[in-house]
């Protein structure tokens, strides 16, 4: 009898467990489905790899998205975001900066974090800019995937934030879902312990 309700709570303990990392998992589908573009101080732009200063891809399609919410004078600022790796001699931050600048965007308009090399690493970095810029308010361009942990990142170090994903990511299919899977998971440890803790494995 005492064996049978072991199994049942482990069981139940289980169902909870699974179901937390379903609702996880449907609110960063949900999240990333959703475009709250609308008026704030900055658009920040999260950094993704660059290859001696050319954006990759993946990169690319985050930047030409930022640049169409610019275009409809949503914000006054753009952040961009990202250090480099060892052996690059750009940052993101960088590559991204010059992307703007050939778009026209104004040198002072454009405000750099370039040393984070993880998302939370990044926001921490765009509170302190925020603070010093009395930028309020932000719109954070990413992968429909990584928005609703920025989102929440974004929440827990000060910022006050919304989210417009881009629709040319080229990370599509199989690999979106398994980042989907990955981002759930990520969510789901971060609401509990915080996102500091999980930076290490989550990025």
């Amino acid at each position: 009898m005492k064996l049978r309700r072991v199994v049942q709570s482990f069981g139940v303990s289980i169902a909870i467990v699974l179901l937390y990392f379903l609702v996880s998992l449907f609110q960063v589908w949900n999240t990333g489905r959703s475009d709250d573009r609308q008026p704030v101080d900055a658009i920040v732009v999260l950094g993704a790899a660059q290859y001696d200063g050319r954006p990759s891809p993946q990169f690319q399609a985050r930047l030409d998205h930022a640049l169409e919410l610019w275009k409809l004078d949503l914000a006054s600022y753009i952040v961009v975001t990202g250090g480099k790796q060892v052996g690059d001699r750009f940052t993101e931050a960088a590559a991204a900066r010059k992307f703007f600048e050939t778009k026209g965007v104004k040198d002072n308009l454009i405000f750099e974090e370039n040393l984070g090399k993880t998302t939370y690493a990044s926001l921490l970095a765009v509170s302190r800019v925020a603070s010093e810029r009395k930028i309020e308010r932000v719109l954070i361009v990413s992968d429909p995937f990584h928005q609703l942990r920025a989102k929440l990142i974004a929440q827990e170090v000060g910022l006050d934030a919304i989210t417009s994903a881009t629709r040319s990511s080229v990370i599509r299919g199989g690999d979106a879902f398994q980042r989907n899977l990955q981002e759930a998971a990520g969510v789901a440890v971060g609401r509990i312990v915080g996102f500091q803790r999980v930076d290490s494995w989550t990025n």
